[in-house]
């Protein structure tokens, strides 16, 4: 006989993928700069789907577009983009697809003004994770004035697909804010990170 299983989150329900997510990713610190920029253009990408929909793809967005390269997706081309807009692996929307060379070239820019993606993004946060105390996930917000002063930086600099809501929920996947509910084992875990 196993034992009880953890207490999560609701939102993962029983679906072993997102369990998996949410018990190895979701609310984890994230500073390496290729994988910010993935979860930066993976929430975009699921702007008017669910979160699920986009992790099912997240093998194939990382093969069609090289791995989150910036530096390769910058140089996509039309060829490039039509032949994304045929590919039955990620969300063949054009005006998504486009973002992403689009974000791609911003944070190129943004390294040539001489800092990282990984330092612009955490300065939102003072560079430590937020705490929150949730006890239910009915009392976590969609948004929040940070993520507000971040969605409006972000476009400023020649990002899309950066709305505050995606904006929010990048902060609660790459761990600049631990929204565990209070009774999610990861709450306690992620609050010692």
């Amino acid at each position: 006989m196993t034992g009880q299983a953890p207490t999560r989150c609701w939102w993962c329900g029983d679906d072993e993928l997102y369990q998996s997510y949410h018990d190895e990713e979701w609310g984890v610190p994230v500073h390496d700069d290729r994988l910010l920029f993935e979860f930066l253009c993976l929430e975009g990408a699921q702007a008017g789907l669910s979160w699920i929909t986009i992790l099912r793809k997240r093998d194939n967005y990382r093969r069609a577009f090289d791995n989150f390269d910036a530096h390769r997706i910058a140089r996509y081309d039309d060829d490039k983009i039509a032949a994304l807009l045929q590919d039955p692996g990620i969300v063949r929307n054009r005006l998504k697809v486009n973002g992403f060379v689009k974000n791609a070239r911003a944070y190129l820019a943004l390294l040539e003004q001489g800092t990282t993606l990984d330092h612009y993004l955490w300065d939102f946060v003072d560079g430590e994770p937020l705490q929150n105390g949730w006890q239910q996930m009915s009392q976590v917000p969609a948004n929040t004035e940070i993520s507000d002063a971040m969605s409006k930086d972000l476009k400023q600099r020649g990002f899309t697909f950066v709305g505050s809501t995606i904006c929010y929920a990048f902060m609660q996947a790459a761990g600049l804010v631990n929204d565990h509910t209070v009774d999610c084992f990861r709450h306690q875990q992620l609050k010692r990170v």
